[in-house]
């Protein structure tokens, strides 16, 4: 395809020196031959940035490159939206330090965590260094890209989603997130086995998405003309004990970021629906005596505690990747990543039609859960525009879960807005994984502040007297 007739579009990548997701951009759109143009790239680490550039322009002269992009590391938020029709924030909100308190100081009173970014305590201090971030961003695309769509990959998802919202009520914003893709995998698994059909694509898995991100539900499935909740019953009945891994790269004993499945199953068994994200974040969910009580009942229930430090590592491995391909010594290899943002792109240009999951504010499309509130169901995208699709409701057992989470991620937002710690506090204490009595709960509050406070307003520090 000439460049004449590919879309010509620029796009502002907030954390542009991603050492992960900004690689896998980078494959996807160079794999795309619909589309062309300009990606800039900011980040508070702008010689991170500068390496992507360099990365991103090598792809540019290669013969295999269909997407012809140019890489441009940028200053300011004002010089990377201005002019942007897309706008993609993928950020690490503080460092590892900050991380490795988020996940680990709880273990200490009895709490594990296996991801430490949506929920739980973990999740909640991600929250409030995220979110005075993200009035930040939300203000700048105000200011200077208030057309552009913007997509937002970020963790602890729903509260990212729901502050640019709540700063910017105007903005063209929604998340992405690839876990009810991994459910779906596990589906075409499910058809494997129980009927014996292979080779389905993920993408023909076709189900109804209802629920909140890293806490989504499937109450229906097909496969052309085959229900898939009868199949999947029959698979959970035939795994649910042994556990199933055919999903992942990696096996749960020496993968921290694989699982078999299990807490999956026994949700599904618990409360009849299908549970549609991995099962490090669904644990999170729920109260914590039932899969992350000690080590040994996480081990039981097949799925891993991803360290701190196994993140470190991987980080390790990223920067010398990077290091690689900056100098030469490795070439590039163009592989898409499964990931739909670019796809995301076409559709909104006019250039397809796509239904996917994504998380927006609930304008009825969950008919039980608040207006406003980030929900996550499928949406059909076309030219300039998205829709959501009803979903329906939730069961009132699935329900009541889901509003005590919503409830409380509302309060870790008004509560940061409003500059009210007390009010922060309730939230801290109100989620299924605090399970603590008063004092000590107060006690984890307080440390867990003090470990990220480089990262926190000085209204957090002054009111570390809560009662």
């Amino acid at each position: 395809m000439s460049m004449e007739k590919m879309s010509n579009i620029t796009i502002a990548y907030i954390g542009g020196g991603s050492r992960g997701w900004a690689l896998g951009l980078m494959s996807d759109l160079a794999a795309e031959e619909a589309l062309c143009g300009t990606v800039k790239l900011y980040d508070i680490d702008k010689d991170a940035a500068i390496c992507n550039e360099i990365i991103g322009n090598k792809l540019y002269d290669r013969i295999d490159t269909k997407g012809k992009w140019r890489y441009k590391a940028v200053d300011s938020l004002k010089e990377s939206l201005t002019g942007a029709d897309f706008v993609i924030i993928s950020i690490l909100p503080g460092t590892f330090n900050e991380m490795k308190s988020d996940v680990h100081a709880p273990e200490k009173y009895g709490i594990y965590q296996s991801v430490g970014d949506t929920v739980g305590p973990g999740g909640f201090m991600r929250a409030i260094r995220t979110i005075p971030m993200y009035v930040e961003i939300a203000t700048a695309i105000k200011n200077f890209a208030p057309e552009a769509w913007v997509i937002n990959y970020t963790n602890p998802m729903s509260l990212c989603v729901k502050t640019l919202y709540e700063v910017f009520p105007e903005i063209k914003a929604f998340g992405c997130c690839h876990e009810v893709f991994g459910t779906q995998k596990v589906l075409a698994c499910a058809l494997k086995d129980i009927r014996g059909i292979e080779n389905i694509k993920r993408e023909d898995i076709k189900i109804n998405v209802l629920g909140i991100n890293h806490f989504t539900w499937i109450d229906r499935a097909s496969y052309k003309n085959i229900d898939l909740i009868p199949v999947y019953e029959e698979f959970v009945q035939k795994y649910y004990e042994v556990g199933f891994d055919g999903v992942d790269d990696g096996h749960w004993m020496n993968d921290t970021f694989a699982c078999a499945n299990r807490v999956k199953f026994d949700l599904y068994k618990k409360f009849g629906l299908i549970a549609a994200a991995g099962d490090r974040h669904l644990a999170e969910f729920m109260p914590g005596n039932w899969y992350l009580k000690d080590k040994k009942t996480v081990k039981r229930w097949m799925f891993g505690l991803t360290t701190v430090d196994s993140r470190i590592e991987d980080l390790k491995k990223r920067l010398e990747k990077s290091r690689r391909l900056v100098s030469g010594q490795d070439e590039f290899i163009i592989n898409q990543t499964g990931e739909e943002g670019v796809r995301q792109i076409k559709a909104l240009l006019g250039l397809e039609d796509l239904v996917t999951n994504v998380n927006l504010p609930n304008k009825g499309q969950v008919k039980n859960i608040k207006d406003g509130a980030i929900v996550e169901t499928n949406a059909l995208f076309r030219k300039d525009s998205i829709a959501p699709i009803m979903a329906g409701e939730l069961p009132d057992h699935i329900l009541s879960i889901v509003n005590r989470h919503i409830s409380n991620q509302e309060t870790v937002l008004k509560s940061t807005l409003s500059e009210n710690v007390k009010m922060a506090y309730t939230a801290f204490i109100n989620d299924p994984l605090a399970n603590l009595e008063r004092k000590a709960s107060l006690e984890l509050f307080k440390k867990m502040i003090e470990n990220t406070k480089e990262y926190l307003p000085e209204f957090w520090l002054s009111d570390l007297c809560v009662k």
